[in-house]
C-alpha cells in the first residue's frame, strides 16, 4: 500500500467535483483494527484486512451496535498471499521441501515424535520446536491455526463450532502447543527473533508467503541458513486482503467515490505489477508471477489455489470456537509481574500503571501462574503468588492499593524476580511440566538505589540461548525511563520491549498478555 499510494498522490487524481484525493495510509494488524475503531480512536474512510473474516465479524458487530453493517457493497481483493508455515531451509529440505508435499499432519507427527529430528536423519536438531502468533491479535496466528483445524478434519469448507470442539481438533492443538515455545503479537517481529537467534531457537513458525520473503530480505539471510514458505498440501487460506469502503458516519459521500478510486488504481496494472516487487501475488491473474518470488528466495510458485485448496472464511461463532480451542491447549505460563512504584509514579503514572497491570492479570488463563512485586527503596511482594483461578482477585485489590513513594531499586528488583522465575521453572520442569516463563517488568526511571551494579544485572539475566528461557518483557513507562537499559533486557531474554503512558499502559499490557 505504502509502495503505490505515492505514486497515486503525485498524480492528483480528483472526484467529479474537481477535490484533489489524497490517501493517508496506516498499518495495523488486522486484530488491533476494530478495538481502535469501535473506542473512536480511529474514524478511516477504507479498511483492507488480511482476510474477508474479520470484515465479517466486524459487519456483525457494529450491526449489533449501530444498526447496520460497517461495510456494504463488494470488498474485491487487491492482492493476496498465502499463510503457512516459515522453516529453516535444511530443515524444510530434510521433510522434504519443495517436492513432497508437507501438510499440518507432517507437522503435527514431527512434533510428537520422541525421536526428533533423528527421524528426518538430523539427531542433531534435536527436539522440534515450533513458534505461532496469538490467533487473538494476530490474522497470520488466526488463519495458521484454523488451516490446523480444516487439515486435521480433512475438509476445506463448512467448519463449524461444533467440528472445532471435536476430540480429534483437541489432539491435534495439544501436539502443536506442547511444543510451541514462543507466542508472539506480530510475525514479523516473532520471525527477527528466530532470524537473530539462528536455527538452534526456534525451527519453524507460522507466518505468510510474503512474511517469509521479507524476513530473508531484511535480515541478510542467506542459503543454506534462510527461511523457506511451506504451504500446506491439504489446503491452506490464500490471504486474499480484501479492500472495502465503510458505511460509517463520518464517511461522506464524496470519500466514497474518492475511496472507489483510489481501488480502480490498486487493481490497475501497474500497482498490480509493483505488488509482485513487494512479494506479494496479485489479484490481476494475467500478471505472471516473477522474481523475488521464486524458489530460490524460499517459496514454491507452482502452488497455487488451483492445486492447493482454498480454505473457506468462517463465522464469528466458529472464530471463537477455534479461539477457545487455542487457549484451552495453549502451554500455561508462569509470570513475574514487576512494577516501579517509586516516587516518580505518583499521579496518572501509578493510575494507569495499577488499570494495566489489573488487565494483565485478568487476560491470563486459570491455569497460569503468577506472582506480584513492587518497588521502590524495597521490594514487595503485592499479594498471594500462585494459580491465576485462585490468586487473581487478591491480587488485582492488592494492585489498586499499590501507592508511588521512595527510590528505584531497578537492578535489585530484576534480579530478584530473575531468581524465583528460575526456580519456579525448575520446579517446574522437576515435576514434569510444560510451561513458558516470563517477567513483565514496567519502570519509569533509572536506578538510584540498587546494591548491584549494570554488568552485575546482565550477570544475573538468562542468556537467551534457548527458546525454554526465562523471557522478559520490558515497558518504558514515560519520558524518564532508561529505555536504552531496558531494550538491552528484552533482547538479550528474547522478551520484548515497549513504550508506554498512562494513556496506552492497557494496551501495552494487553498485548504482552499475548506473547505469553
Amino acid at each position: 500500500m505504502h509502495e503505490v499510494t505515492g505514486p497515486f498522490n503525485e498524480a492528483q487524481h480528483q472526484t467529479a467535483s474537481g477535490k484533489t484525493i489524497v490517501v493517508s495510509v496506516e498499518q495495523l494488524s488486522s486484530g488491533d483494527f476494530y478495538p481502535l475503531l469501535e473506542a473512536g480512536e480511529i474514524e478511516p474512510t477504507a479498511w483492507s484486512p488480511g482476510t474477508i473474516a474479520w470484515i465479517n465479524e466486524a459487519n456483525v458487530a457494529w450491526q449489533e451496535k449501530h444498526g447496520q453493517p460497517l461495510t456494504s457493497g463488494e470488498c474485491p481483493e487487491v492482492v493476496y498471499t498465502a499463510i503457512g508455515i516459515g522453516m529453516w531451509r535444511p530443515m524444510a529440505e530434510a521433510m522434504g521441501w519443495p517436492a513432497t508435499p508437507i501438510g499440518w499432519s507432517d507437522i503435527i507427527d514431527l512434533a510428537a515424535d520422541p525421536e526428533g529430528w533423528a527421524s528426518y536423519g538430523h539427531p542433531e536438531w534435536g527436539q522440534f520446536k515450533f513458534g505461532h502468533t496469538h490467533p487473538g491479535s494476530s490474522n497470520t496466528g488466526f488463519l495458521a491455526m484454523t488451516s490446523l483445524v480444516y487439515n486435521t478434519l480433512g475438509i476445506t469448507e463448512g467448519l463449524t463450532p461444533e467440528l472445532v470442539l471435536s476430540d480429534e481438533v483437541v489432539k491435534a492443538f495439544e501436539g502443536i502447543e506442547a511444543n510451541t515455545y514462543h507466542y508472539g503479537v506480530s510475525t514479523r517481529s516473532l520471525f527477527t527473533k528466530m532470524a537473530n537467534r539462528g536455527p538452534s531457537y526456534l525451527h519453524a513458525g507460522t507466518n505468510s508467503e510474503i512474511g517469509i520473503m521479507a524476513t530473508n530480505f531484511y535480515n541478510d539471510l542467506e542459503p543454506p541458513w534462510e527461511f523457506v514458505f511451506i504451504i500446506p498440501a491439504d489446503g491452506t487460506f490464500w490471504s486474499e486482503n480484501p479492500y472495502c469502503i465503510l458505511q460509517a458516519d463520518w464517511v461522506s459521500e464524496e470519500e466514497r467515490e474518492a475511496a472507489g478510486i483510489y481501488l480502480d488504481y490498486l487493481l490497475g496494472s501497474e500497482a498490480q505489477n509493483t505488488a509482485v516487487d513487494e512479494w506479494l501475488r496479485p489479484a490481476d491473474e494475467s500478471i505472471p508471477l516473477r522474481q523475488p518470488l521464486s524458489l530460490e528466495n524460499g517459496t514454491d510458485t507452482s502452488k497455487n489455489p488451483d492445486n492447493v485448496p482454498p480454505l473457506e472464511s468462517v463465522s464469528g461463532q466458529t472464530t471463537d470456537a477455534i479461539e477457545q480451542i487455542f487457549l484451552q491447549t495453549k502451554k500455561p505460563a508462569t509470570v513475574v509481574i514487576l512494577v516501579d512504584t517509586s516516587g516518580s509514579m505518583a499521579g496518572n503514572k501509578i493510575d494507569g500503571a495499577r488499570q494495566g497491570m489489573i488487565t494483565l492479570i485478568n487476560s491470563l488463563q486459570p491455569d497460569d501462574r503468577v506472582a506480584v512485586y513492587s518497588f521502590e527503596s524495597s521490594i514487595n511482594e503485592v499479594g498471594p503468588a500462585g494459580r491465576v483461578g485462585d490468586v487473581a482477585q487478591t491480587l488485582t485489590d492488592n494492585v489498586g492499593q499499590l501507592k508511588a513513594r521512595g527510590d528505584t531499586r531497578l537492578h535489585d528488583a530484576v534480579c530478584q524476580a530473575v531468581e524465583q522465575a528460575n526456580n519456579l521453572q525448575t520446579a517446574g520442569e522437576t515435576a514434569s511440566e510444560k510451561r513458558l516463563y516470563g517477567i513483565v517488568l514496567l519502570s519509569d526511571g533509572q536506578d538510584t538505589a540498587s546494591q548491584l551494579s549494570e554488568p552485575q544485572l546482565f550477570d544475573c539475566l538468562p542468556t537467551g540461548e534457548t527458546a525454554e528461557g526465562v523471557k522478559i518483557f520490558t515497558i518504558a513507562y514515560g519520558d524518564g525511563a532508561d529505555e536504552e537499559l531496558l531494550e538491552r533486557i528484552a533482547v538479550q531474554t528474547n522478551g520484548r520491549f515497549y513504550t508506554g503512558d498512562p494513556e496506552n499502559i492497557e494496551e501495552v499490557y494487553r498485548n504482552i498478555s499475548f506473547e505469553q
